[in-house]
């Protein structure tokens, strides 16, 4: 089979389309998939314009497209899936069956998923997100305020993470790197040492972690297979002595760390506003 296209169309950002499409296309290993995101199709104008373009990549591709849609407005969705196209309507397929079990009709609002909707969370996830670019890489240091803080060897995806449980979650996150001397002495650092309630570790397997640290400098001494073992042997040990929960990074995308972690440390998730 060749190329087959995959739309996400959505009458906002498209991100709760591109999130349950790609999940969805996960379970289909060895096709080829081409991502084509239409977002904010808000109009009758722009729904046949996202029609047109269904149409066209089937044309081209010789194959149906695949189009994962969360338009809410009755009247898009109808252009949308007269297109040429597998139509794959979310809120068609969950929306009626909770209307029926709620027995009340849905306001076909867009935008409800990602608006403003609680001011009071939205800036809660603001702030958080400048905590943790102010409390990156060991700068800052403010861990009272922390809600966790991530340490580990450089690289190994703390600084994403961070960012990441800002941005979904409105959890203030900070990160620490563990440095050749604080390897060397075998102990938490001491600015650590009152905050080890809240310290979570990310560690990492030495082949990933050198081609990470290869790409960032290449043939350095940072990125050495020689460097990166002992790092991570050493920071290893460390973590073990000092009873520190850890997680391995390797083969897990941000959204999977960030959940572990919470899962783990039983840190509250903050609802997206």
């Amino acid at each position: 089979m060749g190329r087959r296209t995959v739309f996400f169309v959505s009458d906002q950002t498209g991100v709760t389309a591109e999130t349950l499409g790609h999940s969805l296309m996960t379970q289909f290993e060895g096709l080829e998939f081409r991502a084509v995101t239409l977002p904010f199709v808000s109009t009758l104008d722009k729904a046949v314009e996202a029609a047109r373009r269904i149409d066209r990549a089937g044309l081209e591709d010789g194959v149906r497209p695949i189009v994962f849609s969360t338009l809410v407005q009755d009247e898009l969705r109808d252009v949308v899936r007269r297109s040429n196209g597998l139509c794959l309507d979310f809120f068609a397929a969950f929306v009626g069956p909770l209307e029926q079990e709620l027995d009340t009709r849905s306001t076909h609002r867009a935008g409800r998923a990602h608006g403003i909707a609680d001011p009071a969370l939205y800036s809660a996830r603001i702030n958080a997100t400048n905590f943790a670019l102010a409390n990156d890489d060991g700068m800052g240091g403010d861990y009272t305020h922390a809600d966790v803080v991530l340490i580990g060897v450089s690289r190994c995806g703390k600084t994403p993470t961070c960012l990441y449980l800002a941005l979904q979650y409105g959890i203030f996150a900070a990160n620490y790197p563990l440095t050749e001397e604080d390897l060397e002495a075998g102990r938490l650092p001491e600015r650590l040492e009152p905050y080890r309630a809240k310290l979570f570790a990310l560690t990492i397997k030495p082949e990933r972690l050198q081609q990470i640290r290869n790409e960032r400098r290449p043939q350095s001494r940072y990125a050495s297979a020689q460097q990166v073992r002992y790092e991570l042997r050493a920071a290893e040990a460390l973590l073990a002595r000092q009873g520190i929960p850890s997680l391995d990074t390797t083969e897990c995308s941000i959204e999977e760390i960030a959940s572990r972690i919470l899962n783990t440390t039983g840190i509250e998730r903050r609802k997206r506003a």
